[in-house]
């Protein structure tokens, strides 16, 4: 019977196979257990004494799923302890911030501020705070720490104070109270760090740092040489504490800014006053002249120079209509039997006109 019907015989089986296969339920699935992901962007900064965390929240659970009802964002801070395994010490605890991910297609930041209390500096100068989150489901349950950075527990110095800033010819002079760093505390170095930003809208209003000077002294100071004439600049100052440990790279801590100071830099310094002037009478089968030269002066904003000529009992008389170029100038208006003395004078961009230069003479022979 088997051999005269082959194509039936299996067929039917095929049809037993599918209807068992429908009547069969797949294994059970077990309920999620809506854990918030661990966050993965933890990051902590320190300023002064104050260390601001600041992560994005979660928004999905292990299992991919998109968190509808979130619990509390547990904050952990151990000492010396890097990586954590647990949760040695919960600072805060932040309701984690339920967001319309569709809506608003944005990714906000919970930040938050943990502020070290002085004994805990005191007992560990040289050691470092690590810190991780627990974010937890609406019954408490957690995935675990999320990533874990830390920050060193070295002392912050208070800043400078009485701040003030005065233009130079050679830039902004600053100057501030000095600070005292106390006992000293091997592997902890201070030094001051010098901001400047420029007034807004003028497309250089980004904060930059323009210099370092070391902490100590009866005063302390700092000439900014790259400030630029007509600007509006405002500046502050810290102090930063730099730890150094054995094989390892040093780091800081940012101590708390200055109050500010702004200044005008206004450009009312002449240049420096021309030297070496030399006076050299020619004519001889010519037309007679005297000619002037002298050394060049260097400065950046330089514009040109002014030739001053008087006689004997006169008062100098300025030869040139238009600034001269070059440090030279051709007396050709001379005449003969008459001594003639010579100044010449530096002149900016500005106009600031510098002092006249040491007198020259020179003598134009009788023909």
């Amino acid at each position: 019977m088997i051999s005269r019907h082959p194509v039936v015989i299996v067929a039917a089986l095929g049809m037993v196979l599918i209807l068992t296969a429908c009547g069969t339920p797949g294994a059970p699935q077990p309920p999620s257990l809506a854990l918030p992901r661990p966050v993965g962007d933890l990051t902590a900064t320190r300023s002064g004494n104050k260390v601001l965390l600041s992560w994005t929240p979660p928004r999905q659970t292990t299992d991919r799923e998109n968190i509808k009802s979130a619990g509390p964002t547990l904050i952990c801070r151990g000492v010396n302890d890097f990586p954590m395994i647990n949760c040695p010490e919960q600072i805060d605890s932040q309701p984690t911030q339920l967001v319309r991910w569709k809506e608003t297609g944005l990714v906000p930041k919970v930040i938050v501020t943990d502020v070290l209390k002085e004994d805990l500096i005191r007992k560990y100068p040289t050691g470092f705070a690590s810190y991780a989150l627990r974010d937890q489901n609406s019954h408490g349950r957690d995935a675990g720490l999320s990533n874990q950075v830390r920050v060193p527990l070295a002392p912050a110095l208070a800043p400078p104070g009485d701040l003030k800033a005065k233009v130079t010819a050679d830039g902004i002079l600053l100057d501030w109270s000095p600070v005292q760093p106390g006992p000293g505390i091997p592997g902890i170095q201070y030094f001051y760090r010098i901001f400047r930003w420029a007034e807004p809208g003028k497309g250089r209003n980004l904060e930059v740092i323009v210099g370092e000077a070391p902490l100590g002294g009866e005063s302390g100071s700092y000439v900014d040489h790259s400030a630029e004439w007509e600007q509006r600049y405002t500046y502050k100052v810290n102090v930063v504490t730099t730890v150094s440990s054995p094989g390892q790279p040093a780091v800081e801590v940012q101590g708390d800014e200055s109050p500010p100071v702004s200044v005008l830099v206004r450009d009312i310094f002449p240049p420096a006053v021309p030297s070496g002037l030399q006076a050299v009478f020619s004519g001889v089968g010519q037309r007679p002249f005297v000619d002037l030269t002298w050394a060049p002066d260097l400065e950046s904003d330089l514009a040109g120079y002014n030739v001053y000529r008087h006689e004997a009992g006169g008062g100098p008389v300025k030869m040139n209509s238009e600034l001269v170029k070059a440090p030279a100038y051709r007396d050709r208006d001379v005449l003969a039997g008459h001594t003639y003395v010579y100044s010449v004078s530096a002149v900016d961009v500005r106009g600031n006109e510098s002092e006249k230069s040491e007198e020259a003479s020179e003598a134009v022979p009788q023909t």
